[in-house]
C-alpha cells in the first residue's frame, strides 16, 4: 500500500469526525436558553431581542398564537437563535406543554423572564390608558368616568390567575430544568399595576 496501511487511512478521517463532535458538543454546552413568558410585544419582545443577541437561545411565548408568530416575524434577522411557543401561563397544560418541550429541545434551561401579565381592569378611551396607567391615584372622577374603567371581580380573579399565579406555575415547572444549568435565573417582570392595592 506504499507505506500507508489501513491503520493511517481510516484514523485521521475519524479523528476530524470526533473533533467536530467534540467542538459541536463544546458549543452546546456554553449555548445559554431562556424562556419569556408574554414576549409577543413591549418589554417582552424587547427582552427576547436583547438576549439573542446575546447569543442566548430564546423561547419566545404569547398565549395568542398569531401575535406571537407575528413577533418572531419581526425577529428576523435573530431567527436561528429564537423559537416560538404557545404558552399560557393560567392553563396547568399549556406551561407542561412548555415545560416538555424545553426538555426535549434542550435539556435544560438558564433564564425564565415571568413577563406575561394583564392589568386586571378595561379602559374603553384608548386615548386616556397612559394617564390612567401612571397617574390613576392623582385622577380625577370625571377623568375616570370619561375613561370607561371597567374593574369587575372576573377580570380582578382573571389578573390574580395570570400575574400571581401563573408566575408561580410556570416558575415551579421550569425549575427542574433550571436546576440543570450552572448558574439559573428567574426574573419576573411588574409594574405598579401588580400592586394589591389595586385590586
Amino acid at each position: 500500500m506504499h507505506g500507508n496501511s489501513a491503520h493511517d487511512i481510516f484514523f485521521p478521517d475519524f479523528s476530524v469526525r470526533n473533533e467536530q463532535s467534540l467542538k459541536l458538543k463544546m458549543e452546546q454546552a456554553q449555548q445559554k436558553y431562556a424562556v419569556v413568558s408574554g414576549a409577543n410585544k413591549g418589554i417582552g419582545i424587547e427582552i427576547v431581542r436583547q438576549l439573542a443577541s446575546n447569543g442566548v437561545k430564546v423561547v419566545l411565548t404569547s398565549r395568542d398564537e398569531k401575535r406571537g408568530l407575528h413577533a418572531l416575524e419581526t425577529l428576523k434577522d435573530l431567527s436561528h437563535l429564537v423559537l416560538f411557543h404557545h404558552l399560557d401561563v393560567a392553563v396547568p397544560a399549556s406551561v407542561d406543554s412548555l415545560a416538555n418541550f424545553i426538555k426535549s429541545e434542550f435539556g435544560k434551561l438558564h433564564i425564565l423572564i415571568n413577563n406575561a401579565g394583564i392589568g386586571g381592569l378595561v379602559i374603553k378611551d384608548n386615548d386616556l390608558v397612559p394617564q390612567v396607567l401612571l397617574k390613576s391615584r392623582e385622577l380625577s372622577d370625571d377623568v375616570i368616568e370619561k375613561a370607561g374603567i371597567v374593574q369587575t371581580f372576573e377580570l380582578d380573579e382573571e389578573c390574580l390567575q395570570i400575574n400571581y399565579y401563573g408566575a408561580k406555575r410556570i416558575s415551579e415547572a421550569l425549575l427542574p430544568l433550571l436546576q440543570l444549568s450552572e448558574s439559573p435565573r428567574i426574573m419576573n417582570v411588574s409594574s405598579s399595576l401588580g400592586k394589591l392595592k389595586r385590586v
